[in-house]
């Protein structure tokens, strides 16, 4: 089976096993979305969704946040780690779109990656989620199972992994897809225990399944 042919039934199986994954961070508006993926760097999601709770009562736009210290969103978003250089980075960053932007985040992907403290990862994110367009978030779930599952061999560094999964999967996939691998990846295929091979819907076509079977 190709990876082109693997990928397509990995993931209309993904697609019945998780119909409704969605991104995992809540957010109303585009830049609570970007201040929420800053967030959370090195912090689960469930804990951003806490945090910003406080931090959108005390600054409810664009232009609050902006014209708050990086001191004082330091204070609230602590519990999210990174205190310091996530509040210098989404102080500056709310800046920009006020100055630049009207208050909008830019439906651009260059433009995003231009903003403080955001990565290939998080404007993937925005440009799919945000704005429906192609996209493809290689966060560490979806670099774990797409090594596990044989859609690519052994490349750990997001962005080559990220260029390797757009030649094989189809764009209106990509941002979906990423979705699902995050769910798999906390429920089944999981990094911290010994993957649940026993009740995955990939496990007779996944490439790991398969070596430790001795196939």
């Amino acid at each position: 089976m190709t990876k082109k042919k693997l990928a397509e039934e990995i993931i209309e199986r993904l697609k019945k096993e998780y119909p409704d994954a969605g991104c995992t961070l809540d957010y109303d508006d585009a830049w609570k979305l970007l201040v929420s993926v800053r967030l959370a760097a090195q912090c689960t999601d469930a804990r951003v969704n806490v945090v910003v709770e406080d931090l959108y009562a005390k600054y409810p736009d664009v232009d609050a946040l902006a014209g708050a210290e990086a001191e004082e969103i330091e204070k609230i978003i602590r519990p999210c780690g990174l205190g310091k250089s996530k509040a210098r980075d989404i102080s500056a960053c709310m800046k920009i779109l006020k100055e630049q932007y009207g208050g909008n985040v830019p439906d651009d992907f260059d433009a995003l990656l231009k903003l403080p403290g955001v990565g290939r990862k998080s404007a993937n994110l925005i440009m799919g989620d945000v704005f429906g367009k192609p996209a493809i978030v290689t966060d560490t779930h979806c670099i774990r199972l797409v090594n596990r599952m044989g859609l690519v061999d052994g490349i750990k560094d997001p962005k080559k992994v990220e260029m390797a999964l757009w030649k094989i999967i189809p764009p209106k996939e990509g941002s979906d897809f990423c979705h699902r691998l995050v769910y798999h990846g906390r429920d089944v295929c999981t990094a911290r225990t010994k993957p649940y091979c026993g009740q995955c819907c990939l496990a007779d076509i996944c490439a790991k399944n398969g070596i430790e079977k001795g196939v």
